[in-house]
């Protein structure tokens, strides 16, 4: 009898188009989440869009094969957070992940901690946090930190466009308190929830973070991977969007068959459409053949296309 396990035989992977809006757990990357997904998929291309610390759960978009083309677009769209924070304690990081700098008395009430909110409102600067995934000279901020040197960050300025605190008849229980937030791209939710405690004069950590939404997609249409696995491979497949769906918030052309073959080599086409500076661009059949920038004229360039349009 051979003292090695048999070989566990791989499934081939396959080539599947699509995006998969998941419910991210806590205590895993955002790439553990993906490769995870495109195993259950067999999926073999993907990525996601927008990561998330482990600490943090919620909306986390993947996209598989021609859908990673368009992954893009929710990079520069806002993104909506439930937060909770502890006040007293501020800590490396500034999430419950980090080490414990300074501990210091609280006394806020909830009228102090409306007040520090809303001077949060509208556009503000924002130093990233050292730990963060952000470059220096090719090498992430947080391999600066876990070195022990202190890296000097230019303040970015990011806009909060709502900033409101939760279950009011509880908060401040235990010197914790929780928000909800809409902002920006870029914007650091721990870093926000550090400076709040800066502002009270107590400091503060993260403990808890969920994203509910980026730009219009919401946790509504969301599934974990706990779900994912226990369902059939059908019927998972089902689930995946399609690959226009990133695109929905652009406007829709259908173009004649001479003009979606034309495109789909590539070349400009002369369209006689309401001008829209991009426009998700589909053949007269409705087959979707990629993101197109109307430039000058009546003309469509092709900015990206799916493959086999």
């Amino acid at each position: 009898m051979s003292r090695h396990s048999p070989a566990v035989a791989r499934l081939p992977r396959r080539r599947l188009d699509g995006v998969l809006l998941l419910d991210k757990a806590i205590g895993i990357s955002s790439n553990h989440a993906l490769q995870a997904a495109r195993r259950l998929f067999l999926a073999e291309k993907g990525g996601h869009t927008g990561t998330l610390d482990p600490l943090a759960t919620g909306l986390l978009p993947l996209c598989f094969g021609e859908a990673t083309k368009f992954a893009g677009e929710l990079l520069d769209a806002d993104k909506a957070y439930h937060a909770t924070v502890q006040l007293g304690v501020t800590t490396d990081t500034a999430d419950a992940e980090g080490q414990v700098l300074e501990t210091r008395p609280v006394t806020v009430s909830l009228e102090q901690l409306a007040s520090a909110l809303a001077a949060f409102l509208g556009e503000i600067d924002q130093v990233p946090p050292m730990y963060s995934a952000l470059k220096r000279d090719g090498k992430p901020l947080y391999e600066y930190a876990r070195a022990g040197i202190d890296v000097e960050r230019k303040a970015r300025r990011v806009v909060i466009h709502a900033l409101d605190p939760t279950e009011s008849e509880h908060a401040l229980a235990n010197d914790r308190f929780s928000f909800t937030v809409r902002c920006s791209k870029g914007t650091y939710v721990r870093t926000l929830a550090a400076d709040i405690g800066e502002r009270l004069g107590c400091g503060a950590h993260l403990v808890a973070l969920r994203r509910t939404a980026i730009g219009p997609f919401g946790l509504t249409q969301a599934h974990t991977l706990a779900a994912l696995e226990l369902l059939a491979p059908e019927v998972r497949d089902q689930l995946l969007l399609p690959v226009d769906f990133l695109l929905a918030g652009l406007a829709a052309v259908a173009l004649d068959a001479g003009a979606a073959s034309r495109l789909s080599t590539g070349q400009t086409v002369e369209w006689g459409g309401v001008a829209e500076r991009r426009v998700r661009a589909y053949d007269d059949t409705g087959r979707f053949l990629g993101l197109c920038q109307h430039v000058g004229g009546d003309r469509l360039k092709p900015v990206r296309l799916v493959a086999g349009a």
